[in-house]
């Protein structure tokens, strides 16, 4: 059993070296999700070692006793900062999240309250001659390793949602999996598979993420063009609303105030189409001011349209120089996708030109 154990950790092991560097050769992940990821795989690879470590010095000579019980600790104690790693790395945004710093400080006291248990055996004890047995109160490690699995799945489905990943369900059935794998091996100690579980997960944890951010215009964070030309091939078969959007003089925003304040604006706009949209749809950026939702409850159009106009006043307030967004749809009911972009913008372009008219019509007193 011993042997078959070392057999999967050197596995374990090639494996997160291969992810810890595939993290640090990846062109989509930024420096602070470089560095959550290489952390998880890290502490995975540690804790996986540190495993055999225990499994090696227990019920040895008595003079390695300290080793069984700094190897338990370490082990007991990082575990949850795994989870806490994956979700670090699920925001793109330096500044960290208050929920964070929270769980981070949970993860601190933690340790530090596990420490101290030490000489009580409260969580494992490491008798005289060096034999390791699970504490009376065993039971507070697996409800912190679980509360840590319930945070990294309840970011993950924010997030998801957040950035409208139709695949933020997948992180259930990932979940689960870890859930009943460790259930397992708290019931048959002796299995010794957790960790070689836990790595299979954060490799597919990468995979789901990667996959997330690559659907991202990286300017607005809403979906990209990719995204929206694979979307609307299914949704020309199953029906939905076309909508486009433009940014009215968009070009004197760049010329007058500058493109990063042009890009702060479309950053906004984008904010209130999410905000309006996205609870009955998805939204798109396609151009460079040009963006778009495919809407799958047609009757709400009138709705999100008026939420819409309310969001960007309510923005204008912070940023004073938004311009206005003329927009226009056409419904997807099988024919050719380019035909429905092209009526949605030719109802757009008079939109725009309506607006045009009733500004030049108003005569200053």
């Amino acid at each position: 059993m011993a042997g078959y154990f070392h057999v999967l950790t050197a596995i374990d092991i090639f494996v997160l070296s291969f992810m810890c560097i595939l993290t640090k050769l990846s062109e989509s992940l930024n420096k602070k999700q470089k560095r959550g990821f290489f952390l998880a795989f890290t502490l995975i690879a540690g804790i996986s070692v540190l495993e055999v470590v225990t499994l090696a010095v227990n019920d040895t000579p008595s003079g390695l006793r300290w080793l069984n019980i700094v190897s338990n600790y370490l082990g007991f104690g990082l575990s949850p900062a795994v989870s806490l790693c994956l979700v670090y790395v699920l925001d793109k945004k330096t500044a960290l999240r208050r929920g964070f710093k929270a769980a981070v400080c949970c993860e601190i006291g933690y340790l530090i309250f596990l420490a101290l248990s030490i000489p009580y055996g409260l969580i494992f004890s490491v008798s005289a001659d060096n034999v390791y047995a699970r504490g009376r109160y065993f039971y507070i490690y697996v409800i912190v390793y679980f509360a840590a699995i319930l945070y990294l799945s309840a970011s993950t489905i924010i997030t998801g949602r957040e950035f409208q990943n139709r695949s933020r369900a997948l992180i259930y059935p990932l979940m689960l999996f870890l859930t009943a794998e460790t259930v397992i091996q708290i019931a048959l100690p002796d299995l010794h598979v957790t960790w070689l579980c836990v790595t299979l997960l954060s490799v597919l944890y990468f995979t789901y993420c990667s996959e997330m951010w690559n659907q991202l215009d990286a300017l607005t964070g809403l979906l990209n063009q990719n995204s929206y030309l694979n979307r609307t091939a299914e949704m020309s078969r199953s029906g939905g609303l076309l909508i486009v959007f433009d940014v009215d003089n968009f070009k004197q925003v760049n010329d007058c105030y500058g493109h990063l304040q042009g890009d702060a604006c479309l950053a906004a706009i984008a904010a209130c189409l999410k905000k309006a949209y996205a609870c009955c749809g998805y939204c798109y950026r396609i151009g460079g001011d040009e963006f778009c939702v495919l809407l799958k409850n047609t009757a709400r159009e009138a709705a999100c349209a008026e939420e819409f106009l309310r969001q960007l006043e309510k923005k204008r307030k912070e940023l004073t120089f938004l311009p206005t967004v003329s927009c226009g749809s056409a419904p997807l009911s099988g024919e050719d996708v380019v035909a429905v972009k092209d009526q949605a913008d030719r109802a757009m372009y008079h939109h725009k030109k309506a607006r045009k008219e009733r500004a030049a019509a108003i005569v200053p007193e």
